[in-house]
């Protein structure tokens, strides 16, 4: 079985677990923007489990979509 690097939030930036929880809770953009993003690493790991079928482009144009909403999500995570 081939291993399948997962990139959840909390473990990524541990450090900012408390963070994320209260603007999960107080902020319907960041809510939503972090729903989109564990929704999209999910469906790039199932297509890495070889459970769904994209082209190698397709695969990394998703790739691309969950770094920049997880840099989106580390903003709103590190602003004041």
């Amino acid at each position: 079985m081939t291993y399948v690097d997962k990139h959840p939030l909390a473990a990524d930036f541990p450090e900012l677990r408390d963070r994320i929880h209260t603007l999960k809770i107080s902020s319907a953009h960041f809510a939503k923007q972090l729903s989109e993003y564990e929704a999209l690493d999910r469906e790039i790991i199932r297509i890495e489990e070889g459970i769904e079928h994209r082209s190698d482009e397709s695969l990394e144009h998703l790739k691309m979509r969950r770094v920049r909403l997880k840099d989106e999500l580390y903003g709103m995570l590190t602003a004041p």
